[in-house]
């Protein structure tokens, strides 16, 4: 199809739940994918946060064509050689003792896992969410996402679900009692801003969880998989969550989310949960290979490092529409004093793919096999886009 007809199909059968640029991506490698007119971009959205390897990575390609050609479906009624391997090589770069998986396709499910685990250990109801805070779109998940934009068109949600202002312990405090099943939170705000919580806060969540009798589910969704320069943000932190929500990054572009939960909790029942896909060998084959590139080529480590130059250099920025340059690692979020809709568009337009996260802050991703001079032609085309007003 030419650009037009790719244009015209997906017009006519769209769901219409997506805003989309005027742009059609038919081709990936590494941080730059093709448009079907031939344009190349520099790709500082990978697909979310997805392509932490970059797209295309030979190793995963690998591991899925190999996977692809011995079994691509064994349900968790069976043992599976895949799962097994996933599992020994995720569980010693986990905080603390969490040991316990349940494999699924998404974040959303990972959340949503997450929320049923917390119920079913704790026999409460309650959940505490932070304001600006995203989970997700599904139904329980949507009903920890705080913006009112998702959320309204499909209320009633979960109604035990109490939002807190972010980085606020007191008010923290104020609400999780002995109902509270657990309280969920981001260690970085992505949707929300691009916002990194305090390290005071993360010990206070962890100490009013402790006291009161409530899980602390943390989820790395976003920041898993060295986006923020450790291989978990909540590493930064020295916080042991209960249990944690990953998903994008996990498997290097192929779908798959986790729930993963402390030892000491012990194990869901038979039948408790349940998913068709989920710990395909297909998906866990590409896991193990994206573990694999990340601690072979010191991909979180190398984020750490890229990532603090990046944050220099936006940050040294004369710009009169950016008020503040902020994130972890490869996770980085410039605030304007305006909308960030016409600085995505004139990005665009100069070879650079980028993300809002909320009406006023524009989001980098980029993956983390970027290289050093493409991370400078980002800053050159930010800059420029920036000085506009």
């Amino acid at each position: 199809m030419d650009t037009a007809e790719i244009f015209e199909t997906e017009s006519l059968h769209t769901s219409g739940a997506y805003a989309k640029r005027p742009v059609a991506l038919v081709r990936g490698e590494g941080a730059h994918v093709w448009d079907s007119e031939g344009r190349e971009y520099i790709d500082c959205i990978a697909g979310h946060g997805v392509a932490i390897l970059g797209h295309s990575h030979p190793d995963v390609v690998e591991a899925v064509k190999r996977q692809a050609e011995t079994l691509m479906v064994a349900p968790e009624s069976f043992y599976n050689d895949r799962r097994a391997e996933l599992y020994s090589l995720l569980t010693p770069r986990l905080p603390g003792d969490l040991s316990r998986f349940f494999l699924c396709n998404s974040g959303a499910e990972a959340v949503e896992g997450a929320m049923k685990v917390s119920r079913f250990f704790t026999g409460r109801k309650k959940f505490v969410a932070a304001k600006w805070g995203f989970h997700g779109r599904t139904m329980g998940s949507l009903s920890a996402t705080w913006n009112p934009r998702y959320r309204k068109p499909f209320e009633p949600l979960l109604t035990d679900v109490v939002h807190v202002p972010f980085d606020d312990l007191r008010a923290a405090e104020e609400v999780v009692d002995e109902e509270t099943a657990a309280v969920i939170v981001e260690v970085v705000q992505g949707e929300g801003g691009v916002n990194p919580g305090s390290r005071g806060y993360f010990a206070g969540l962890r100490r009013i969880c402790d006291e009161r009798g409530a899980l602390l589910i943390v989820d790395e969704v976003q920041t898993g998989f060295g986006r923020t320069g450790r291989w978990f943000a909540s590493q930064h932190f020295d916080l042991v969550p209960d249990v944690m929500a990953l998903g994008k990054g996990i498997g290097g572009g192929v779908p798959m989310g986790a729930v993963v939960w402390r030892e000491s909790l012990g194990k869901l029942t038979p039948g408790a949960h349940g998913s068709t896909f989920g710990g395909n060998p297909l998906a866990a084959a590409a896991s193990i290979a994206t573990i694999g590139v990340l601690e072979r080529d010191r991909l979180p480590e190398r984020a750490d490092r890229l990532g603090t130059w990046l944050l220099e250099e936006l940050s040294r920025m004369d710009s009169p529409v950016v008020k503040e340059v902020r994130g972890l690692g490869l996770m980085v979020g410039i605030a304007l004093r305006s909308r960030v809709t016409p600085i995505l568009r004139r990005l665009m337009d100069l070879g650079v793919l980028a993300l809002p996260a909320g009406p006023t802050v524009l989001r980098l991703l980029p993956p983390l096999v970027i290289s050093e001079e493409d991370l400078e032609r980002v800053v050159v085309a930010v800059r420029k886009a920036a000085a506009e007003p």
